[in-house]
Order: structure tokens, then C-alpha cells, then sequence
């Protein structure tokens, strides 16, 4: 792949938007390898967990305009239907956690991809902007979903029609991100979060995604004690609940193997 880096470490995968010279923004290229990116992570068992992040100075600021402004420039249902929208569905259907490690501005779409992850963290000088209303465009990639359920309303109306930065230590004090680290110890302390969590059961893992995919897209609360229920006896299944309760009972750390 030439936009789009992936390696595998210990049962981690780690995704890098990787366009620097134009602050990661993507053209078609980069979101269809984007896309075989996650799909090779949902295929491979050896990995438990998915750290996704920018190369360069940026996260990612959002579509490239040159592209949507060239002669045979792509219709925005096109960039939307067949580059963006599928990136969306595979982070939240992906069967093990993603951090998102945004490790600069991410704007536009870029901002968007980053909520749509589980564990979205920044660098203390990072800022998110939706960047829409600064061309006449709405915001998408799934931003009027997920922002107003992550800030409310109001928080989310502002950002949207006013297309103003939001620092990142901002974006943590209201719940938008998970948390913040400083720029000088970024990437060491989020990919040891992503570690943490490849290192856990990610079978309960992905089964809690689950339920939060359920909770927040469709169920009230009966539905969701029903779905809790199922997968909870599913989890009650699984080699890394016989491990927890043993190392429990036997008083030592669990060695989960994500099975």
C-alpha cells in the first residue's frame, strides 16, 4: 500500500495514514487501502487489538479537494458511499478494540473517523475541527451521529456551524476523546493503551463493542438486557473467562490469549 501503512507487533496492529505532504487527507487511493487495512485486521486471529493514527505533522484533514475539484473528480455519493461511509462501518464492526491516536489536527472526515473509534486519544497540542461549514458542505462520516451523543446538542451544533478548532485537552474535559498525553511522551503512552488492551480478553472485548454498538445505533433498555444476556452466556463460553476465574482464585495476574 502507498497511503496507508500496517504492521503487526505482538498481537497489535498499527495503521498509519501516511500522505504527510498533504496532512493525510484522503484521496480514493488512501481510503480503499484504508478499508483492506481493517479488513486484514478483522481476518488475522494473531491480532487482538488496532492503533490508528498519521504520520507527519497531522492525523488527518479530512478529503483531499484537489481530487473533488479535477476534471474527473468523483460525485460526493461516490466518495461517500464507496470511500468514507465503508471506513465508518468497518470501525465499528471490527471485532477488536481501535485506538485512535491523533497526533495532530484531524479535520473534516478525519476528525469524524477518529470519534468513530473506540478509544480516541490526542497529543496535548492536537485539535479537532469540523471544517465542513468552512466550504459550504455538511458535515459526514458519520459526524452528525456520533458528536452530538458524545458532547450533546448544543456542544455539537456549535462545532458544526461554526467550524471552530477544539483543543484536544478541551475535547477530553467534555468526553469527546478518551483522554490526553503530552507531545513529548504521545506516542509511547497511546500505544501502550492500545498494548493494554491487545494483552486483555478481546473476545469479551469485542463482545462489549457489541454491545455498545447495540446501545448507542438501536435498543431500548429491554432489547438491550436481552442482547446483554446473550452475550454474556456467549462470553461464559470462552478460554479467557476459565483463565480470569482461575488466576483470580489462584491470586495471579491472567494470561489471556484472546481465545
Amino acid at each position: 500500500m502507498e497511503f496507508v501503512s500496517l504492521t503487526k507487533t505482538q498481537h497489535l496492529a498499527e495503521i498509519a495514514l501516511d500522505r504527510p505532504e498533504k496532512y493525510n487527507c484522503f484521496n480514493r487511493q488512501m481510503a480503499l487501502e484504508l478499508q483492506t487495512a481493517l479488513d486484514d485486521c478483522q481476518e488475522d486471529e494473531e491480532v487482538r487489538a488496532v492503533y490508528l493514527t498519521g504520520t507527519g505533522k497531522a492525523f488527518c484533514s479530512g478529503q483531499d479537494l484537489q481530487e473533488v475539484t479535477a476534471e474527473d473528480a468523483p460525485s460526493f455519493s461516490t466518495i461517500l458511499s464507496e470511500h468514507f461511509n465503508p471506513i465508518i462501518i468497518r470501525l465499528r464492526e471490527l471485532e477488536k478494540p481501535v485506538v485512535c491516536a491523533v497526533n495532530g489536527v484531524a479535520a473534516g472526515a478525519g476528525a469524524n473517523i477518529a470519534l468513530a473509534c473506540d478509544l480516541t486519544v490526542a497529543a496535548e497540542s492536537s485539535s479537532f475541527i469540523q471544517a465542513f461549514c468552512k466550504i459550504g458542505l455538511i458535515p459526514d462520516s458519520g459526524g452528525t451521529f456520533f458528536l452530538p451523543r458524545l458532547v450533546g446538542w448544543q456542544r455539537a451544533a456549535g462545532m458544526m456551524l461554526l467550524g471552530d478548532p477544539l483543543p484536544a485537552k478541551e475535547a477530553e474535559r467534555i468526553g469527546m476523546i478518551y483522554a490526553t498525553y503530552p507531545d513529548d511522551s504521545f506516542a509511547e503512552e497511546s500505544k501502550a493503551l492500545a498494548q493494554r488492551l491487545a494483552a486483555m480478553p478481546t473476545k469479551a472485548l469485542a463482545m462489549t463493542k457489541r454491545a455498545l454498538n447495540y446501545s448507542m445505533f438501536n435498543n431500548e433498555l429491554e432489547k438491550q438486557l436481552a442482547i446483554e444476556e446473550q452475550l454474556q452466556s456467549t462470553a461464559g463460553l470462552t478460554e479467557d473467562y476459565q483463565e480470569g476465574v482461575r488466576a483470580f482464585l489462584e491470586k495471579r495476574k491472567p494470561v489471556f490469549k484472546g481465545k
